[in-house]
């Protein structure tokens, strides 16, 4: 057996880069080596498969719950083998309050105010909608993109933003500077500018500082830069319209904050018998410019009720809305429908709370049901995505605390956990906290620390979308495994407890998708990613989208789809896509289907390219049934590698012997054909994996075509 040990090559290194090189050009008798760590006592991780691969259904367009929760289409879905489900939760990143239940009370006699769905289980729920906020604050956020405007220069004094009254004395037992209130003004440029008119609701902020940012974008580099207040910033307020002199001569400014630590809690114009409009902070209108000597105010603000406004954020939203307020061309599919369609295969799934812009005792109301309906639940996630809405962590936690006591009342038993992170591949950075402390996780996890709460964080979840869209090269697949287990490392150093699992809730290549997704590479990512996951010691991922949704158009005219289905204009399946066939190979010959233990053991190659990029992976399994389960992923897009495969147990080397099932997919076998919408391509040919079988020796060869996934199972002597 010819085995490559590049570190024991006596050889100058610009010799063993040209000797690398020619052994991939040469002839595929000179095999390198994969190598397997088979000692009992290195076991990396291990994992179940109905517990641990698992996939994730969305929100979808109203016109097509009906079409594709259907028999037929529901068995070809099935068939790519994904297990556990998770339901998403769409409405909180577009700033919706959701009505899980539309049966339901009002808080408001009126019917209107804050909605608490019906516990008690009576209609069959099929669809559900979220409803836009009226008393938002965001002109967009990463949610929103384009959907909907903030209320803070809309141009109409009549509508206001409001914070979320759960943040506030009354709900969290502490003073309200611990849980300041905030809004932004982005001015798109500097402007010179030395005063601004605050146009107060109710209640109004009796405490408030006026500040600047010194540094390029404090949403996006929040640690780049310093909140400076200004000279006039200091204030007492009394509400009304109050014009400030910030400087005495104007400044050159982009971003503007308000900080606001004490409410004057005066009710709002829904008066004082909930006491939900009478805690927290609402402005109407917020004008920014200069201020003349004689008292003119000059005005620099684009007042506009549409994206093109004035651009603001702001640290929460009050949930408080309206009937006319729902969205219903978007269906978070009803609970019954969800469950009872096939789609779980009967296995707990993973629910939702609509932590950031819902009510306590809605989400009771909501685990409640659940559990009348006698619906199995592996996890509650708390909420969706709070980076993506810019919420600090303290806020975040105080949310997370109060929705935990009012579920464990539900259920002591419930597995509570979140924060459900986007997908970021460093760790989550805001502004400084007075102990100068900078990682949101690492202050989320001190928060449950110092309120003796830990225990209600029975998991850590967050998405996985590595690339930006745009920018997506072949060359991407060489970083996946970095990327994946770095960001595993990041949240165990900020203080996650080792025996809290890290859940990926949400998964694919980038958050917009191309045609990345449907070719050779969305296969051969999507392997490589999970291989690397749970030999990185992840616990459960979740692919996404588990639904059949067709192409859409991603980076500029390039299609894709987030899934593994092309489809008809009835969302009928018509071609499965390679992440399709991936799946399969994860799924049903990798690991072994069912409840058993999968073990996952060390395992790396020597195939580099003469850049030293590694370009063969792989990832070891010892299965329930006694096979060892290799997937191995040749990135290399132009040449088929040879391998021989060694089992290092700490004794000696062993290989597979006699009977190998070989499973290959890759550019052979499919190819995609991009054509330009509405039809946007096909596959020629679409699949599916070639099998065969080999008797093993000690001295067997294993051709792993080019781009491709391979899957080699079989017995170790």
């Amino acid at each position: 057996m010819f085995i490559v040990h590049w570190n024991k090559l006596l050889v100058p290194s610009s010799l063993k880069r040209w000797i690398g090189t020619a052994l991939v050009l040469s002839s595929l008798s000179f095999a390198q080596t994969v190598r397997v760590d088979s000692n009992p006592s290195h076991i990396a991780n291990q994992f179940v498969p109905t517990l641990a691969l698992g996939a994730g259904i969305d929100r979808i367009n109203a016109t097509a719950t009906d079409k594709v929760f259907t028999e037929t289409v529901m068995k070809q879905v099935l068939s790519a083998g994904w297990q556990t489900v998770t339901y998403r939760q769409n409405t909180e990143l577009f700033v919706e309050a959701w009505h899980w239940n539309p049966q339901g009370t009002w808080s408001d006699v009126s019917g209107r105010g804050y909605f608490v769905g019906n516990p008690k289980p009576a209609d069959f729920i099929r669809h559900s909608f979220g409803y836009f906020l009226p008393r938002r604050g965001f002109t967009r956020n990463d949610g929103t993109d384009a959907n909907g405007y903030s209320r803070i220069t809309d141009g109409d004094e009549k509508t206001y933003w409001k914070s979320n009254p759960y943040l506030s004395r009354a709900f969290t037992g502490e003073d309200d500077s611990n849980y300041p209130q905030w809004v932004i003004i982005d001015l798109a440029a500097n402007h010179d500018l030395n005063a601004i008119r605050i146009s107060w609701g109710e209640p109004f902020a009796r405490r408030y500082l006026v500040q600047y940012w010194t540094g390029e974008d404090p949403i996006k580099q929040p640690t780049a830069g310093t909140w400076v207040t200004f000279e006039g910033g200091h204030v007492s307020g009394s509400g009304g319209a109050a014009t400030l002199r910030l400087t005495s001569t104007p400044v050159p400014v982009r971003y503007l904050r308000i900080l606001m630590t004490e409410s004057s809690n005066t009710c709002d114009d829904h008066g004082s018998n909930d006491k939900r409009n009478c805690v927290g902070y609402a402005i109407r209108e917020i004008y920014l410019g200069t201020l003349s000597q004689k008292g003119d105010f000059f005005d620099l603000v684009r007042h506009t009720p549409d994206p093109d406004q004035t651009t603001t954020y702001c640290s929460s939203v009050d949930p408080w809305h309206e009937p006319k307020d729902i969205n219903d061309k978007r269906d978070q599919v009803g609970f019954d429908l969800f469950y009872t369609s096939g789609y779980t295969r009967g296995l707990p799934a993973m629910v939702p709370v609509s932590l950031l812009y819902g009510t306590p005792e809605d989400s009771a109301n909501q685990l409640a049901f659940l559990k009348a309906r006698g619906y199995p639940i592996s996890y509650v996630e708390m909420g969706e995505e709070p980076d993506g809405q810019y919420m600090l962590p303290e806020d975040y936690g105080a949310l997370y605390l109060q929705w935990a006591t009012a579920l464990h009342k539900v259920d002591p038993g419930l597995k509570l956990g979140g924060p459900v992170f986007q997908g970021v591949n460093r760790d989550i950075q805001v502004w400084p906290d007075p102990q100068g402390r900078t990682s949101w996780l690492g202050r989320f996890i001190a928060y449950l620390k110092a309120h003796n709460r830990l225990q209600d964080l029975a998991f850590v979840s967050f998405e996985h979308y590595p690339f930006e869209p745009c920018k997506i090269q072949w060359s991407n697949l060489y970083e996946e495994p970095r990327l994946i287990s770095n960001i595993l490392k990041v949240w165990r150093d900020d203080g996650v407890p080792p025996n809290v699992p890290m859940l990926i809730t949400e998964l694919n290549i980038a958050w917009n998708t191309g045609e990345s997704f449907v070719d050779t590479f969305g296969a051969l990512w999507l392997a490589d990613f999970t291989g690397a996951f749970f030999a990185a010691g992840g616990n459960g991922m979740y692919y996404f989208h588990y639904l059949p949704m067709g192409l859409g158009t991603g980076c500029g005219s390039s299609m894709g789809t987030f899934g593994m289905f092309t489809v008809d204009t009835n969302y009928q399946p018509k071609q499965f896509t390679s992440q399709y066939f991936a799946s399969q190979l994860i799924t049903q010959e990798w690991a072994q289907p069912g409840n058993g233990v999968q073990n996952v053991f060390p395992a790396a190659s020597d195939v580099a390219d003469s850049a030293g990029h590694l370009i063969v992976t792989a990832y070891a399994l010892l299965r329930p049934d006694g096979q060892w389960a290799l997937m191995v992923i040749n990135k290399d897009q132009m040449s088929p590698h040879a391998v021989q495969i060694a089992f290092d147990n700490g004794s000696g080397l062993k290989h597979f012997a006699g009977a190998v099932d070989v499973i290959s997919f890759g550019t052979e076998q499919y190819q995609w054909r991009p054509a330009p919408a509405p039809g946007g391509g096909s596959a020629d040919p679409d699949g599916p994996a070639v099998r065969s079988k080999i008797t093993a020796t000690p001295a067997s060869s294993y051709t792993l075509p080019k781009a491709s996934v391979t899957i080699l199972r079989g017995r170790v002597e």
